[in-house]
């Protein structure tokens, strides 16, 4: 396990990173295009960068599910095949990324980001309203999950997104249960890879474990605010997180 000297100014600079990443992610996912530049920025090299983001990460999916559950918006026995498909996936992506190079992925996702904003956009009621699936829960899962899963694994940026869209298009939710969904998916996928990354001594644990309180802080503030407002908000949050995130995987890769 590896450890580093952070200061007193360091680790508030993390805490408000992971309070501000905690807040968005809970709403349209994208935590990590605030709290992985934080983590670069106060002297973290990439690899342990991503390891302790995974384990702040995790703190902060896990409140925004629970607080998700207790206002009803999912129901955990629901989710048992896209928790066991979603944590098979992942685990072969950050088995995968180990030998194999991500790369090609910073060219890819960005331009899947861009189809799912211009659809949203262009479709102003996506997800107002729950509609019938047009697959089946459990080969959704199954090939969704795994393919979701293996991504969050293997490369991660925007997998919330995805998740999200993927949830509205295939299953039928409104953006408010997708969202909630999408939260206990993503803490599947965090914890697979947290294992990875720890048992890799990859992990700052002192400093995951500050981001994690303001992650905690920020995804019950974020998930609360979901609970009380309409899927035109959460749209528009969507749509705000999808855009800099395109921006910043644009920016991060080409220049």
């Amino acid at each position: 396990m590896f450890m580093i000297d952070l200061s007193l100014g360091c680790l508030g600079l993390l805490f408000a990173a992971a309070l501000l990443g905690g807040f968005v992610d809970s709403i349209a996912g994208g935590g990590g295009i605030i709290t992985v530049p934080a983590l670069l920025a106060v002297g973290f090299p990439p690899h342990l960068a991503l390891g302790t983001n995974k384990l702040q990460a995790s703190f902060g999916s896990l409140t925004a599910t629970l607080n998700y559950r207790r206002g009803n918006m999912l129901r955990l026995r629901d989710l048992v095949l896209g928790i066991g498909f979603t944590a098979l996936g992942a685990c072969i992506g950050t088995m995968t990324v180990q030998v194999m190079s991500a790369d090609s992925l910073k060219h890819i996702i960005p331009v899947l980001l861009v189809i799912i904003f211009v659809y949203v956009l262009c479709n102003p009621k996506l997800g107002t309203t729950h509609k019938s699936h047009r697959l089946v829960p459990w080969l959704f899962y199954l090939v969704f999950g795994c393919l979701i899963g293996f991504y969050d694994g293997f490369f991660g940026p925007g997998t919330g997104s995805i998740w999200t869209i993927a949830l509205v298009l295939w299953l039928g939710f409104d953006l408010k249960k997708a969202t909630a969904h999408t939260k206990a998916l993503n803490f599947t996928s965090n914890i697979v890879a947290l294992v990875t990354f720890f048992l890799g001594g990859q992990v700052v644990v002192f400093a995951g474990i500050t981001m994690g309180i303001g992650q905690m802080i920020g995804a019950y503030a974020g998930s609360h605010l979901v609970l009380n407002r309409g899927t035109r908000f959460v749209r528009m949050f969507f749509l705000c997180v999808v855009a800099i995130t395109i921006t910043k995987l644009l920016w991060s890769t080409y220049l």
